[in-house]
């Protein structure tokens, strides 16, 4: 009798289990993208927000890797949180374990299982939610991919953002890694040991993450022809039925018959030896500017903006140079960027007064001087004092 009303118990709490779980589903807004079916906590209109952003991220993601959408069987599950206890929970019911911000839950067996799992509008999500993403954009194709591939191309991905007040995506070359890469010296992997570590020994994190990170950083950034094809090619031959290490197999495959590994490997060293952190761009840009190079240091904030486009400091300095050659326009515009973009506004204000006083607009000059004064009393009242005079 005890063992029966104990079997009637547990099923009775089995029941009332997933009457809960079903009830918690239900709280879920559902939407379907393009390629995507989204479950927002947030309703209805996040679910549609969210589900055009993974749109947009899936054709970025496609333009590169031209994988035929109908080859999915199921759209890519999305499943958004915002509550973070109703997170924990959903993951580590799933896991056994917590994980901050996002997370893909990947069966090779249940593919039906598989989801995307996010904590939207926390720190952690905006940290590891591109990464995740692109994971489960390119698992949802290929299963197995070579280590290499998935972790490099992820880490590429992280800095893709999309801004859904403007609908747009935006994109800067995420660079987090080269200083960790660059400090291994001779210690480094080489290119072998990265493409070879699903094959033969496996590299340990963050040693592959790093190396296969600056591995697909210099394909895709390379100027041979014959290395940015092999890369492509490695794309088109991996299969969805293979293990990693087949696929691995399959990835050496169009590379070493095209290719020397001798010449490869040296270019992929020089390649990491050479390339150059924003930060050291923006340095070597300021000595230039300071030993009067204009043109060297026009070049090297010019390349700092592509880098990152969105950071104040090429901006700023490319309006100094614009006042220098006397381009009174182009400089405000550039100043007038920087501002935008986070500038010191005493700072980016005193040098938009000084433009526009050499430019002849004494009133505009006045009027920027005296932000500048007001901005930081303490740096600037007393030249702004001194400069107005000659603008009234």
């Amino acid at each position: 009798m005890y063992k029966k009303n104990g079997l009637l118990l547990f099923l009775a709490l089995l029941e009332t289990m997933t009457l809960v779980a079903q009830t918690k589903e239900l709280q879920f807004a559902e939407t379907a993208g393009n390629y995507y079916r989204v479950y927002s906590e947030q309703g209805q209109e996040a679910a549609l927000a969210l589900a055009k952003e993974m749109d947009a991220r899936f054709i970025i993601y496609n333009r590169l890797f031209r994988f035929t959408p109908s080859r999915l069987s199921q759209p890519l599950v999305v499943r958004s949180f915002v509550t973070k206890s109703e997170y924990d929970s959903y993951v580590s019911a799933k896991l056994g374990t917590l994980r901050n911000g996002a997370v893909y839950l990947h069966y090779n067996n249940r593919p039906d299982l598989n989801e995307l799992v996010l904590l939207e509008n926390s720190d952690e999500a905006k940290k590891v939610f591109p990464h995740q993403a692109f994971i489960q954009f390119l698992r949802a194709f290929i299963p197995n991919p070579p280590t290499w591939v998935q972790e490099g191309l992820a880490i590429y991905f992280t800095t893709l953002g999309y801004d859904r007040s403007k609908g747009e995506a935006t994109y800067e070359e995420n660079l987090s890694w080269l200083d960790m890469v660059k400090g291994w010296g001779s210690s480094a992997p080489s290119l072998e040991a990265v493409v070879m570590s699903d094959i033969q020994n496996p590299l340990p994190s963050p040693q592959i993450q790093g190396a296969s990170w600056a591995l697909i950083s210099f394909l895709l950034n390379t100027d041979n022809e014959e290395y940015r094809r092999s890369l492509y090619e490695i794309f088109m031959v991996l299969s969805p039925t293979e293990s990693r290490e087949g696929n691995s197999t399959l990835a050496l495959g169009r590379i070493i018959p095209w290719v020397q590994v001798d010449e490869i490997s040296r270019d992929y060293q020089n390649y990491i030896k050479e390339r150059k952190t924003f930060a050291e761009i923006v340095e070597e840009g300021r000595k230039a500017y300071a030993n009067k190079d204009l043109a060297k240091a026009e070049v090297l904030f010019l390349s700092a903006m592509n880098l990152q486009p969105n950071h104040y400091a090429p901006y700023y300095y490319l309006g100094l140079l614009s006042y220098e050659q006397k381009k009174y326009d182009m400089a405000e515009n550039y100043y007038r960027s920087a501002l935008l973009y986070g500038a010191d506004v005493a700072l980016v204000n005193y040098a938009l007064g000084l433009n526009a006083g050499a430019a002849g607009r004494k009133a505009d000059a006045v009027q920027y001087l005296e932000k500048a004064a007001a901005a930081a009393p303490d740096r600037y009242k007393a030249k702004v004092q001194e400069l107005l005079p000659r603008f009234k």
